[in-house]
């Protein structure tokens, strides 16, 4: 079988308030045309379709005519809820549209959505599973030990008794541990919402969302497939793609991606003044992208951001790289870690080591440790 596997579309997002709505339809089109030659048997949606819990208008039309699109091609779609949906509107009406092949995830009630199919390769089955917290999971298993994340998800898993003999497919919209965040995405502090990868063992493929960067996640097969646009600036050097996963006899699984090219591209360009505003230099680039421009030129450049747009008229940001600027940056990493205490520079070391916040016994030893060197 064959799925095209989507997550975080966010669906109304401004960038630094441009609106990504048009961006957005353009890139939705291009999808359609991919499923339209590949032809898949599903597609895989894993969470955060919408930008904000109460979406925009434009983007509610815009998720319905792209289900309407897909409803009428018959392709089977899968969609979960993340953490940017409501999981109440997000599921609304859809026990109606589910008689289209349109399946959306319920709001969580102790149980994942498992839906099945099949092929010459035997029974295959899709698990939903919308983003969840661990106080979501507690109240359905009172008598489970969880404590974090991973805790919620192992037994939320525990309870969906998988057969490990048929092939098992995971939707699902959390971050698990070890995955490269950008600055776009929702940070939990002291990553507190990590869920080891251990925990989906038993699925064939784990369609994840949540991280705006394609990559796999100790195995290829526990796979975030990326945003289908630049969302930040530190998304600007991402090759956005469509994943494409084959799934045939059981352990046999091929992922390939499509290339997605926006109809804005948004990038960085940096130099003085007078180089950026020189023709020879920005003549045949795609001056209409979203632009993050660095000016290197030591004195501050009179209405530069508005001087700026003649030329490119979707610059988004402005920002000075020169003496001044690292000279303040420099001062202000000394303030910032002047103010922190021992026990918080440590946790900082920590985390940025093991990609995981210390449990409350190490924080409890540590404090130990330090009042005894300090004290």
């Amino acid at each position: 079988m064959k799925f095209i596997h989507l997550s975080d579309l966010h669906l109304g997002k401004r960038v630094n308030e441009f609106s990504m709505i048009e961006d957005q339809e353009y890139i939705l089109t291009k999808i359609i045309n991919i499923i339209d030659d590949e032809e898949p048997d599903g597609v895989l949606i894993a969470g955060d379709v919408y930008d904000r819990t109460i979406p925009s208008e434009d983007a509610m039309k815009l998720w319905d005519n792209f289900l309407i699109a897909l409803a009428k091609r018959k392709v089977a779609v899968y969609a979960i809820s993340g953490n940017h949906d409501s999981a109440v509107r997000f599921s609304d009406h859809s026990k109606l549209v589910e008689t289209t092949g349109i399946h959306l995830s319920q709001v969580f009630n102790g149980e994942a959505d498992v839906l099945s199919a099949e092929d010459e390769d035997g029974k295959l089955n899709i698990y939903m599973l919308p983003f969840v917290k661990p106080v979501n999971v507690r109240q359905f298993f009172p008598d489970e030990e969880i404590h974090d994340y991973t805790d919620a998800c192992r037994v939320v898993v525990e309870h969906m008794n998988v057969n490990k003999q048929e092939r098992n497919i995971l939707i699902a919209h959390q971050f698990v541990t070890g995955a490269a965040r950008c600055e776009s995405e929702e940070v939990v502090v002291g990553g507190l919402d990590n869920v080891d990868a251990s925990v989906f063992d038993c699925f064939d493929y784990v369609a994840l969302g949540h991280i705006h960067g394609k990559q796999s996640i100790g195995r290829e097969t526990v796979r975030y497939c990326g945003t289908p646009l630049k969302y930040s600036f530190s998304e600007k050097d991402h090759k956005k793609s469509v994943s494409v996963v084959e799934i045939g006899k059981k352990g046999n699984v091929v992922i390939r991606e499509i290339p997605l090219i926006p109809k804005h591209d948004l990038r960085e360009i940096k130099g003085t003044y007078a180089e950026l505003t020189l023709k020879d230099n920005y003549a045949g680039t795609a001056v209409d992208d979203y632009i993050h421009a660095v000016l290197t030129d030591e004195e501050d450049i009179p209405d530069a951001m508005g001087k700026l747009q003649i030329i490119y008229p979707n610059l988004m940001k402005l920002s000075y790289d020169n003496k001044r600027t690292r000279e303040n940056r420099k001062i202000e990493d000394i303030q910032d870690v002047e103010k922190k205490s021992p026990l918080e520079l440590f946790e900082e070391l920590y985390e940025m080591q093991n990609n995981r916040g210390l449990s409350d016994d190490q924080r409890e030893f540590m404090t130990d440790l330090i009042d005894t060197i300090w004290g």
